[in-house]
């Protein structure tokens, strides 16, 4: 069923016109940006988008610009492993695996999933109680099982990735807080 899901919700998204989705990123970043656990967050842990997924490009820029710490993952797919590096600009990130930017580590510091304040997470679908469907490599609920911190996990989604209710796995880990276009889903008041 997640598999049937997965391919579903992708055509779904690839579907969404350029203007529209300019329209729908603009608005994602917005309440991004006001919303208490962004503006205090002094590390923040993000992914480079791919394909149809919302636009982080510039909400990696601003994070920067505004001082914060940004780090960004390095897939070992031989390890079944993200590894979490610091960048200082966009300029320290190339093409890595299925062409994702990913960080440069020669010129970058590794960091630990327990030293980010904020963790912004792709996927493909979300429910309103936290539950994500992401690519099927189970490298998110990986790094995200090491978390000791009650450091905020947040997803970045379209309305059109939400869906009523997504089948969980013990394993599955939840995100926090879901930001689309339309609105901010508090998983935690759904549950």
């Amino acid at each position: 069923m997640k598999d049937k899901l997965r391919k579903e919700i992708i055509i779904k998204r690839d579907l969404i016109s350029e203007n529209n989705r300019l329209s729908k990123d603009e608005s994602i970043r917005n309440k991004l940006f006001s919303l208490p656990e962004f503006i205090k967050a002094d590390t923040i842990f993000i992914y480079f988008s791919f394909r149809s997924e919302v636009d982080t490009f510039f909400i990696i820029e601003k994070a920067l610009n505004k001082g914060k710490r940004v780090i960004l993952p390095k897939v070992e797919k031989k390890k079944r492993k993200l590894y979490l590096y610091e960048i200082n600009s966009i300029k320290d990130l190339s093409s890595g695996y299925m062409g994702i930017y990913e960080p440069i580590p020669d010129i970058s510091r590794e960091v630990g999933i327990n030293e980010v304040d904020l963790i912004i997470v792709p996927g493909v679908c979300f429910d309103i109680y936290g539950n994500r469907i992401g690519y099927g490599g189970g490298y998110y609920d990986i790094i995200l099982s090491e978390k000791k911190t009650n450091s905020p996990v947040i997803a970045l989604s379209y309305e059109e990735q939400i869906v009523q209710k997504i089948p969980s796995e013990p394993h599955d880990i939840k995100v926090d807080i879901i930001i689309t276009d339309q609105r901010i889903i508090n998983a935690h008041e759904s549950r």
